[in-house]
């Protein structure tokens, strides 16, 4: 695959914010490409090599531990990839590959990340578990991130592992309104917000990958699940404060499903740093609902895409930074500019407050056009 199409496949990252040093909300994550587009991640384990890397530090400056790579400021940057397992009838091989798993990447891809100046890449990757019962290891997904993890320290990058998928969850959740129109909706898989079994796997699906990849030293985070999403998914609703007074403590809560899964990762390996999202999809809005666990290193991550109309605006939608148009959906025209990304994101100070722990924007992006992206 040429790193071309990799840029395509990319979203900005990170901004890791450290309580107190950087501001969260004002802090800048640079991209790894000029046309960049989504997010990244790390390797370890009994079958992947443990590579003794410098991640391009001045000679006789030891290699940071992974906790300190999420504090004092913004360290790592670079950029996000996406993968999910192929379907061949679907698919074809032009773009996904032939594999078990699409699109593939080559050392190219990575080394060429690294020439760009990032150090860092978020690995959106299929989980190691299989979407339906009995939820059992996938070792073809577990031989497709032994090798991105492989090449990523390979190019010197730091990676975090986050999952799309798993038991109960399907990749085609990220595209549900296209179920019936140009996929079969049987691949839709969204029961993890319904099964207490499939929540039960999730956890221990952690404990394998954190069992396996603790000691690799490019691994520096898990991010437990890549955007959840039970609030839209399973019940249509949009608003943080409708959905907690309804469905909290139920299956649909993210609040109760997270915990076991920090805890059954703290079984076997105590201190790689864990990333929490909030529901909506990993939003900002959501992030204040999040009720944290007590861990010592726990990161609080967002996915920034906000608002929408902009960030992924169509051909001839012409909505450009700053300027005017609806952002609420009540069809009248509101003023898109920097005051309005400054309330918005403000709730990211709020929260760092409240819960003094590193942050990241571990997503973030501009499909394109508008004006005023970079």
């Amino acid at each position: 695959m040429s790193f071309r199409f990799l840029t395509r496949l990319m979203a900005l990252a990170v901004v890791a914010l450290a309580p107190a040093t950087v501001p969260a909300g004002t802090a800048g994550g640079l991209a790894a490409a000029p046309s960049a587009q989504a997010a990244a991640g790390p390797v370890r384990g009994s079958a992947a090599a443990r590579p003794s890397v410098r991640r391009r530090l001045p000679r006789g400056q030891p290699v940071p531990s992974k906790w300190a790579l999420w504090t004092g400021g913004t360290q790592l940057r670079g950029a996000n990839i996406w993968q999910r397992i192929r379907v061949p009838s679907l698919d074809g091989d032009e773009i996904m590959g032939s594999g078990h798993i699409g699109p593939p990447y080559t050392q190219a891809d990575f080394d060429r990340l690294a020439a760009l100046g990032a150090n860092y890449v978020n690995l959106s990757v299929p989980g190691l578990f299989t979407e339906r019962p009995p939820y059992v290891l996938d070792e073809e997904a577990q031989a497709n991130l032994d090798a991105l993890i492989t090449m990523a320290a390979r190019a010197d990058l730091f990676v975090v592992i986050s999952f799309r998928t798993g038991p109960g969850r399907s990749d085609f959740t990220f595209y549900r309104d296209g179920a019936g129109v140009w996929f079969p909706p049987e691949l839709l898989v969204e029961t993890v917000w319904t099964s207490e079994a499939a929540q039960v796997a999730w956890a221990l699906m952690w404990r394998h990958t954190a069992a396996r990849y603790r000691d690799n030293p490019v691994v520096v985070g898990y991010d437990l699940m890549v955007e959840p999403n039970a609030d839209e998914v399973a019940l249509n609703i949009y608003d943080p404060s409708e959905f907690y007074p309804r469905f909290a403590n139920t299956t649909y809560d993210w609040n109760r499903f997270y915990p076991p899964i920090v805890e059954a990762i703290r079984q076997v390996d105590p201190s790689t740093p864990i990333l929490v999202s909030g529901m909506g999809w990993g939003s900002v809005l959501w992030l204040p609902y999040l009720q944290p666990v007590s861990d010592p290193y726990l990161v609080f991550a967002v996915h920034q895409y906000a608002p929408f109309q902009y960030t992924h605006q169509q051909p001839g939608d012409n909505r450009p930074y700053p300027g005017r148009f609806d952002l609420d959906w009540d069809n009248r025209p509101d003023l898109f500019d920097w005051n309005w990304m400054a309330s918005y994101l403000s709730r990211l100070d709020t929260f760092q407050q409240q819960h003094p722990a590193p942050q990241a924007v571990n997503e973030f992006g501009v499909v394109g056009g508008g004006g005023g992206g970079g």
